[in-house]
């Protein structure tokens, strides 16, 4: 039995994912024997509505000099934080005048600090793993390599004086400690200050089974229930929200100290749907965890067929949530051959845990598989678009979300 992190409620583990890697781990061969895995269970909170993993590796074994994730990448990524920093700049400063101060933490390579930069408006990004960070600061964003926490955020008050605007995006959700951020963000907000930010939404998890957005750096999954309990202890009030598509579901959460700003319509709305979908009910998560294990039973006697055919099968996008499928699944390079992916540091490496070679993505297109494994399904728009030379040659793709599918 383990303690809620949010409300101190005792939870205890409704499904296990069985002993997992890293999820961002890639690895050399000399790496393999010395390999870390710790059990990725997860437990709701009946109390404050908190989905969350019952243990989790320290931070320092997921975010650090050698961090393998860069928001750039992605065009896709590009134009979708473009796009909520001149939301931030437009809807909430009502000017652009200089004067103001945007703060966000997990800022990675600057993806969407630098619109504020481009801008005009004075910026900070915290990002702890400091060869990200390196890449920001290249691109003259100012950018510290620190954990965020109430300590910190003294010291930037002392030093650059309160922010107008809190962001963040996918990394709220990857903070255990996350009274002391809350904290922090008090004192570092002005009372009619902001906070953004976006994760991984819980609601669409449970209801297309992307049981692959659970893996280490994740230690919470929200709903709004969730997040207007935690910060609701703290003075904060849940006044708007923006559901999105990236990451195969997610949610903008816009918060306010309490009674500053008016509560919109859509976050009462939204409330109502986490009801009528069951987010508050443990027999919703046992149905959760039949499913995930359906998916992988299909998913794992899928490659196994395709195997006795003779058929090659590449991975598409070597992902932190793929971590979770091949482990999770038992995918290993006898049934998929490598995994394709268009980052550098991961090229050349093994993928965590079942050790499938990462190779570029040239490999790729020089001699097309006859399947695809889509991990980077929360992209598929994108990919889908890029890739038609790929359909042209008689390519499928194997897809697992919502449904194990071949298309």
């Amino acid at each position: 039995m383990k303690e809620c992190r949010i409300c101190s409620a005792p939870i205890r583990p409704f499904m296990s994912f069985g002993p997992t890697p890293i999820a961002n781990g890639f690895l050399t061969p000399d790496q393999f024997a010395g390999e870390y895995f710790f059990e990725l269970a997860v437990g709701f909170c009946e109390r404050c509505g908190m989905f969350q993993l019952i243990d989790q590796p320290d931070r320092e074994q997921m975010f650090h000099e050698h961090y393998h994730f860069f928001s750039g990448t992605s065009r896709f990524m590009t134009e979708h934080f473009r796009e909520f920093a001149e939301h931030v700049m437009d809807d909430f400063f009502g000017d652009r005048s200089a004067g103001r101060f945007v703060v966000e933490i997990g800022s990675n390579d600057g993806i969407m600090l630098q619109n504020f930069a481009k801008a005009g408006v004075r910026h900070l990004g915290i990002e702890p793993s400091k060869n990200v960070a390196e890449v920001a600061r290249g691109k003259g964003i100012n950018t510290i390599s620190e954990f965020f926490d109430a300590d910190l955020a003294r010291t930037i008050v002392a030093k650059e004086g309160q922010a107008d605007a809190f962001l963040a995006a996918n990394v709220m959700c990857h903070i255990p400690y996350f009274h002391s951020i809350i904290e922090g963000i008090k004192v570092l907000l002005k009372p009619d200050g902001i906070v953004a930010f976006e994760d991984p939404y819980l609601g669409d998890v449970i209801e297309k089974t992307s049981y692959d957005q659970i893996y280490d750096e994740h230690v919470f999954l929200f709903s709004l229930k969730s997040i207007s309990y935690a910060f609701g202890q703290h003075g904060f009030e849940l006044v708007d929200i923006e559901p999105q598509e990236t990451h195969g579901g997610s949610m903008r959460y816009i918060l306010a100290h309490q009674g500053r700003r008016p509560v919109s319509e859509r976050v009462k709305a939204q409330l109502a749907r986490e009801e009528e979908l069951g987010l508050n009910k443990p027999e919703t998560f046992l149905r959760f965890r039949d499913n995930c294990e359906k998916s992988r039973r299909e998913l794992k006697e899928l490659l196994v067929s395709l195997k006795e055919q003779g058929k090659r099968v590449v991975g598409y996008g070597a992902t932190s949530k793929s971590t979770t499928v091949t482990n999770y699944t038992g995918i290993t390079p006898d049934l998929v051959e490598f995994i394709s992916d268009t980052t550098p540091i991961k090229q050349g490496k093994f993928s965590p845990g079942t050790h499938i070679p990462v190779q570029p993505y040239d490999d790729f297109q020089k001699e097309y598989p006859e399947y695809a494994l889509l991990f980077a399904w929360n992209h598929s728009k994108e990919i889908m678009a890029k890739e038609q030379a790929f359909r042209d040659a008689g390519g499928k793709w194997i897809v697992y979300v919502p449904a194990v599918e071949v298309r």
